[in-house]
């Protein structure tokens, strides 16, 4: 038996290990699909659908689906830009968001993703929900208005933590974070050194007593779009 497994990916052909997801293997090819609630060393979650890509006509979840020899995949065309950019703009819509004086502003994953899928301002109409912040704990804000429900702080807090410190509570419109102590984020065993501080792609987890610590031009989307990390392996292997 063959210890690879060949897929092709927007007609290029690509060998991947049988043991890895499509997006696993697009990145270790240099091929970059985009994604939010992925985050590498976690469990994958495929509830953003923001990595869908087509699979031999199909829609799937490119973090969540394992490789199959021989595999046709659509990534980078017109209809799933379109789709990603509709479900980036609704995460806009659905939260608020205002980039212009978010600590997060330049390193934001969704803030990246809207400038690379060329989103200047959303289509929908604003939602304007009403939501609160948790500031209960010493170290660490948890801001509501900016959480995109991506579970990548409940994932890294209960798989690498092991603290447990985050959930979801409600369902459809009404879901959202929540510390697993009545006394908010403070009562729980959340330190600020922990991995889900920094595993928020937005900027719901920020750390007190710092902020706005990197000038701009140097944040990491400043020059570069989200995603070239990736790319540039693509050019290394290829050499």
């Amino acid at each position: 038996m063959s210890d690879t497994v060949t897929i092709y990916i927007d007609g290029v052909e690509i060998e991947s290990q049988p043991d890895q997801s499509l997006l696993q293997a697009a990145d270790a090819a240099g091929v970059y699909i985009p994604r939010l609630c992925f985050l590498a060393g976690v469990t994958p979650h495929g509830s953003c659908r923001v990595c869908t890509v087509m699979v031999n006509g199909r829609p799937a979840a490119a973090c969540t689906t394992p490789v199959v020899q021989g595999m046709i995949v659509e990534n980078d065309s017109e209809r799933l830009r379109a789709l990603r950019r509709d479900l980036i703009d609704m995460l806009f819509v659905e939260g608020n968001h205002f980039c212009m004086f978010c600590e997060a502003s330049g390193r934001c994953e969704l803030q990246a993703l809207a400038y690379r899928l060329g989103i200047t301002a959303p289509r929908h109409p604003y939602q304007y929900p009403r939501r609160g912040v948790d500031a209960t704990h010493p170290d660490v804000f948890l801001d509501h208005n900016r959480c995109i429900l991506c579970a990548r702080c409940i994932r890294t807090s209960r798989e690498i933590d092991g603290t447990n410190a985050l959930g979801f509570v409600g369902r459809g419109h009404h879901k959202a974070l929540q510390p697993n102590a009545r006394e908010g984020l403070g009562g729980t065993r959340m330190t600020k050194v922990d991995r889900a501080v920094t595993a928020c792609p937005v900027g719901a987890l920020v750390p007190k007593h710092r902020g706005y610590d990197v000038p701009v031009g140097r944040r990491p989307y400043d020059h570069r779009p989200i995603g070239s990390d990736v790319e540039s392996r693509r050019g290394r292997k290829e050499e």
